[in-house]
């Protein structure tokens, strides 16, 4: 059993672009000329998405994809950042930040750990860092978490023995840690695969990298806007981050709601 303070993202997937079709498409409407200046697919298509409402492809503005997009986020034509899509795994979090990411739903899609199914007797735990920073309330969290998590342990043994009769091995054990998985606290690490398009990407971060979100999540968030503002700076480049006095960070944005 680990104890957690520091959640972890991994970046797993980003769109690429068919350039055949977008070169058969700007062949059919007369426009072959048109071009960007980005190389990050998620950029190009919210600029393409966006000039095909208006066709404006034959005589672009200047200033590139940059000003293109920066131009979108002035006016909130947000839509068509919906466009752009990315996916992370998130590990090292707890059951309590998953109930809130969980509340994103326009533009998510979410894939999460099951404790119906997953033994989680060798499971970690997430320790809020206002606990750990006093030694005494950690000992007070420490000792409730070994309580329940040897409550678990004992619950799976007691209940798959007593479940012997059902033959299939595999509802048995589903049987057992669904009923089991109840005396587990809040604190329990989980990891849940995260899609999303960039749009509510930043309803994310404009929420939960702020200042009146809960700790654990505003790591998170912080993380995951450090790798998207790396990503697509065009997308995710406006945002002022503003170090806290408990070492986390919020961000500000002249565009919030987009």
């Amino acid at each position: 059993m680990r104890i957690i303070r520091e959640p972890q993202v991994y970046l797993v997937g980003r769109q690429t672009l068919n350039d055949e079709e977008l070169d058969r498409f700007l062949s059919d409407h007369g426009v072959e000329t048109w071009q960007t200046d980005t190389e990050v697919a998620g950029q190009k298509l919210c600029e393409m998405a966006g000039r095909i409402c208006y066709m404006s492809f034959a005589k672009p503005r200047p200033g590139g994809n940059a000003e293109y997009l920066q131009h979108l986020l002035e006016v909130g034509h947000g839509s068509v950042l919906e466009h752009a899509v990315w996916n992370f795994i998130f590990t090292g979090v707890s059951r309590s930040l998953t109930h809130e990411l969980v509340r994103h739903r326009a533009g998510f899609g979410y894939s999460q750990l099951s404790q119906r199914y997953v033994d989680e007797s060798d499971t970690d735990f997430v320790e809020p860092d206002i606990i750990a920073e006093d030694p005494e309330l950690h000992e007070t969290w420490l000792a409730a978490i070994r309580e329940s998590h040897a409550a678990y342990v004992k619950l799976v043994d007691r209940l798959s023995a007593r479940l012997q009769q059902i033959e299939d091995k595999t509802q048995r054990r589903k049987m057992a840690r669904q009923a089991a998985r109840s005396v587990l606290p809040n604190a329990t690490e989980t990891k849940i695969f995260v899609t999303a398009n960039a749009r509510a990407w930043r309803h994310f971060i404009e929420l939960r990298c702020s200042e009146h979100a809960e700790t654990e999540i505003r790591k998170l968030a912080a993380k995951v806007h450090q790798i998207l503002r790396t990503e697509a700076p065009h997308l995710f480049g406006d945002y002022e981050v503003v170090p806290l006095e408990d070492q986390t960070q919020a961000v500000r944005t002249p565009h919030p709601k987009v």
